[in-house]
């Protein structure tokens, strides 16, 4: 199992009936992915709403995710929680589920030093029985995992990579001077994510992907093979995709998308909303711009 290319964060359908969890309309969307070309699937991440899953729908959500994969691809799952000891208890819920790697973001709210961090995520690989990737995103979280503490961070033997979703190119540059076999640096930021892999990133952890995931593991694929002419061109027919998905926080933008593609409902678990009509508009012509719409009428 290895960390490359177009890597989903999955999103979490629910029923528009009663708000459980829609695990037919998940596992097309699971299919629907590993036939576009998708290299790994993140379940219950901040895409997969995981802050508004209870423990026995975290666990459902992965063991399923797991069945339908079937060893095809790896599957991750966002264990993070503020709280070290908590942390380690969700990570080993996720094991308990059957996850290939955990995804392990920056402790959020409590905005701990970069000692801190390090303790903490230390701790977590220590205790956890699973490969851990780091995930950084500052935006989220309100604090930074800086590349010094990467990189002490990086020799840990249990901790096998970064998600970063800071979009500053220097920031991937100094990430990437930590790369190896034996340490993965992933783009967690769709708009830059075709700069990050042609500078040397091995993969992208994308939301964009949910919604067009052969177009977006092409890009990926050009970036790694070093077609940077068609990277860069695949690249520019999604920015619109980017565009749209980020008029309202995600995953807004890109559960009402999905809606349109045939997977699931538009609705979230408060205290996220359903996208606003304004914007309806915006998303359905980034869809339509990829023949997404009228691709997903032919299969319906």
């Amino acid at each position: 199992m290895i960390l490359k290319g177009s890597i989903c964060a999955l999103a979490t359908p629910f029923r528009a009936a009663d708000g459980a969890l829609d695990l037919d309309a998940f596992e097309r969307l699971i299919d629907a992915q590993l036939t576009g070309g998708t290299r790994g699937l993140v379940v219950a991440g901040s895409t997969g709403e995981a802050a508004a899953l209870d423990d026995s729908e975290f666990s459902r959500l992965i063991e399923c995710a797991v069945a339908r994969v079937g060893g095809r691809v790896p599957v991750l799952a966002g264990s993070g929680l503020p709280a070290t000891a908590k942390t380690i208890a969700q990570t080993r819920r996720a094991v308990a589920a059957g996850i290939d790697f955990a995804l392990v973001v920056a402790p959020a709210y409590v905005r701990p030093t970069q000692e801190g961090m390090v303790r903490h995520f230390s701790e977590v690989a220590d205790h956890a029985g699973v490969p851990i990737v780091l995930y950084n995103v500052p935006t989220r979280t309100a604090c930074d995992l800086e590349p010094e503490a990467v990189a002490r961070l990086a020799a840990h033997g249990n901790i096998v990579g970064i998600k970063e979703a800071v979009s500053d190119a220097q920031r991937m540059q100094d990430l990437l001077a930590l790369k190896s076999d034996a340490f993965a640096v992933l783009s967690g930021d769709d708009p830059t994510a075709a700069r990050a892999m042609l500078a040397g990133a091995d993969g992208v952890v994308s939301v964009a992907a949910n919604a067009a995931p052969a177009a977006f593991a092409q890009m990926c694929a050009a970036c790694l093979r070093g077609d940077r002419a068609g990277a860069i061109a695949l690249d520019q027919r999604l920015q619109p995709l980017y565009a749209a998905l980020g008029v309202e926080p995600n995953p807004i933008p890109l559960k009402w998308a999905l809606s349109r593609l045939g997977f699931g409902d538009a609705g979230l678990r408060l205290p996220l909303t359903v996208l606003n009509a304004d914007h309806h508009a915006i998303v359905a012509d980034a869809l339509a711009g990829l023949g997404m719409v009228e691709a997903a009428a032919a299969v319906g």
